[in-house]
């Protein structure tokens, strides 16, 4: 089964990113943050289960991050309330999820031979991935030290108010756009900031340069 998937691990793994960034604009409220956001972001992890499953010490690691990730999930539905404790191991989870895989794509990227679609659909989920590490570097931020952001006009009680305005200036900065309504005014969310801004400068410079490299060898061989 996995081996007839494989061929198609990036569309799954772009479908499930997309779906997590854009669901809230046909499932709109505190419904979709709570109980499908969650739920997007587990299918995300067993769609990277399926990016990296020739290695099996990883996919390994990546099915124990989807246990932990699961139980803690399950732990908020039947609380039906917000603990930092867990929020933060989530976090650890997803943040080391979504850097791994992004590696593994950089590195998958990298190393093909052929620029077919995917390539292309690699090249985007990774940059995707990017934007996500941002938004869990942001939110780890924002929940040990409130206020480290200003202009969210939100908090961790409103959980999708709070989530989608960092998310957005997460992929905002990724993106180097900047539009400056909401601000890092500490010293380490100006860290992540620059890092975030970094990231997206060098994977985009980088693996465009790799990938439009091979396709013109490609093209004159």
């Amino acid at each position: 089964m996995i081996e007839k998937l494989y061929p198609y691990r990036f569309e799954f793994f772009l479908c499930s990113q997309i779906a997590i960034l854009f669901g809230s604009l046909i499932i709109p409220g505190d419904f979709f943050e709570t109980h499908i956001s969650p739920i997007l972001f587990l299918i995300n992890l067993v769609a990277g289960i399926l990016l990296i499953s020739k290695k099996k010490k990883l996919t390994w690691f990546f099915i124990i991050l989807l246990i932990v990730s699961g139980i803690v999930f399950g732990a908020n539905m039947i609380e039906n309330k917000y603990n930092q404790l867990r929020s933060l191991l989530n976090m650890g989870v997803f943040f080391s999820f979504y850097t791994i895989v992004t590696l593994e794509i950089i590195k998958q990227i990298w190393q093909a031979k052929i620029i077919n679609k995917n390539v292309i659909f690699g090249l985007i989920s990774g940059y995707i991935a990017l934007g996500l590490i941002s938004f869990f570097i942001c939110l780890s931020i924002e929940m040990v030290y409130p206020n480290s952001f200003e202009g969210l006009k939100a908090t961790i009680d409103q959980p999708q108010l709070f989530t989608e305005r960092l998310m957005y200036y997460a992929y905002i900065t990724l993106m180097t756009i900047g539009y400056g309504e909401i601000v890092p005014v500490t010293s380490l969310a100006q860290k992540a900031a620059i890092l975030t801004g970094m990231m997206g400068q060098f994977y985009l410079v980088i693996l465009t340069a790799i990938v439009i490299g091979k396709y013109i060898n490609k093209t004159n061989n």
